[in-house]
């Protein structure tokens, strides 16, 4: 016993990670990040925000971007107020930041067999905290407040424009705020998920003794899953690109890439599958989406999403169900060629199974979109039908969930049958079939 302590110890002490490279990882997560957000809101046209508010922003696209929580208010006087919320992920900001943090995280820990639960958590415990200071600052700077000229809101000078601007007084103001206490906390939870799947995936990567006899059966399947998710994001980056070619459009389809793609491509990965979303739009605007989804949205009710009504606007949408299968079957093969030749098809039908479950289900908590906003005239009611409005969009995800484990089960099984072959041709052959 007190060998394995000294030997923990003496890890420790050679451990090649420190303060620097903690450093390292976490400035060029958030360069990163605040990079993808600044180009995404400049294509977007938020560059001339007034009030120098546009780095504001960003920072707070940031702070959305790892779950934090920015709020929304307003008010016009004493009689009028303005409304709104929104949750919303930009996810393709989120994926530019952990991607470099995973990395960082795990390079210095390459070409190491095992590592102590206590040297791996002290590593974390480096990151963590230099991105805890990093939120605490992006939170202080994501707060401005828009001054608005009450014209702007009561339109051409009409009658009931006028005296809607005599209420409203000289001017409006709406502005945002991030949550500190807040955004630290789901920041740190957002991290920690990162560095989990980071050495999940991660086939060089290092575990506690404990948990090695895991990595056989867990790795290959997270590691097909993002493989997978990645995968779906470089095909929406080539859509999009051939969107920005052949319609023009080019700072608003760039727009849509940098700040909202995966959204966009993961949603449509789960419609592949045959799962269904419900959502509605309602209003003079919109979350920016295919013309396709806010035809089916804009509707006084609940509109459900899926291949059907999808279709019924634009037939080439059942080109999904096929791009979707072949990237399972794709990923069902990745797992099963990097699995232990012993495993059988049964075997992988099952861990892909379990595997794509989770994956829906991840996609459907971070890909839901929640947005209201509006005036009220002494909080009762929305002023002016053109100033309020509301996007929503969320899965029915019981249903989604057992429309993927019932996918991985049969990609699974299909995948461990293909790589049995490739084992065979390399001379892998499972002892069971030995003579």
């Amino acid at each position: 016993m007190n060998v394995r302590a000294s030997n923990d110890r003496n890890s420790a002490t050679r451990a090649p990670h420190g303060w620097r490279d903690a450093l390292v990882a976490v400035l060029a997560g958030t360069l990163a990040m605040l990079v993808t957000a600044a180009l995404g809101l400049w294509a977007a046209g938020a560059a001339g925000l007034p009030g120098g508010a546009f780095p504001r922003v960003v920072a707070a696209v940031v702070v959305m971007a790892v779950g934090g929580s920015v709020g929304l208010a307003g008010d016009a006087g004493s009689l009028v107020g303005a409304q709104a919320g929104l949750s919303v992920l930009p996810l393709s900001v989120t994926l530019a930041g952990a991607l470099p943090i995973a990395y960082g995280f795990l390079r210095p820990l390459r070409h190491r067999a095992v590592a102590g639960g206590r040297e791996l958590a002290g590593w974390a415990g480096r990151v963590a905290a230099l991105w805890a200071v990093v939120l605490i600052v992006l939170s202080l700077l994501a707060r401005h407040t828009f001054t608005l000229p009450a014209e702007s809101l009561t339109g051409d000078g009409s009658g009931t424009g006028d005296a809607f601007g005599d209420v409203l007084g000289d001017s409006a103001r709406v502005g945002f705020r991030a949550d500190i206490p807040l955004t630290v906390v789901i920041g740190l939870v957002w991290l920690a998920g990162v560095l989990v799947l980071a050495l999940l995936v991660s086939r060089r990567a290092p575990l506690p003794a404990r948990l090695v006899r895991f990595q056989e059966t867990v790795r290959p399947a997270a590691s097909a899953m993002v493989a997978l998710l990645l995968a779906s994001v470089a095909l929406g980056v080539v859509a999009g690109l051939v969107v920005m070619v052949v319609r023009g459009h080019p700072a608003q389809t760039l727009a849509v890439i940098l700040l909202g793609l995966p959204n966009l491509v993961w949603l449509a990965f789960t419609l592949g599958l045959g799962a269904s979303w419900e959502g509605k739009v309602q209003g003079p605007f919109g979350l920016p989406m295919p013309q396709v989804l806010d035809s089916v949205l804009r509707t006084p009710d609940l509109s459900t999403v899926n291949l059907r009504t999808l279709a019924d606007q634009d037939g080439r949408v059942w080109w999904l169900l096929v791009v979707t299968a072949l990237l399972v079957l794709g990923a069902a093969f990745l797992m099963a060629v990097r699995s232990p030749a012993r495993m059988r098809p049964w075997q992988h039908a099952l861990h892909l199974a379990v595997a794509l479950t989770l994956t829906v289900m991840l996609i459907g908590l971070t890909a839901a979109v929640s947005a209201r906003y509006g005036l009220s005239l002494l909080g009762i009611g929305d002023l002016g039908g053109g100033l309020g409005g509301e996007v929503s969009l969320r899965p029915k995800l019981w249903t989604a969930l057992g429309i993927a484990f019932l996918w991985g089960l049969v990609a699974g099984f299909l995948g461990g049958l293909a790589a049995s072959r490739m084992h065979r041709l390399h001379g892998e052959v499972p002892p069971d079939d030995r003579p």
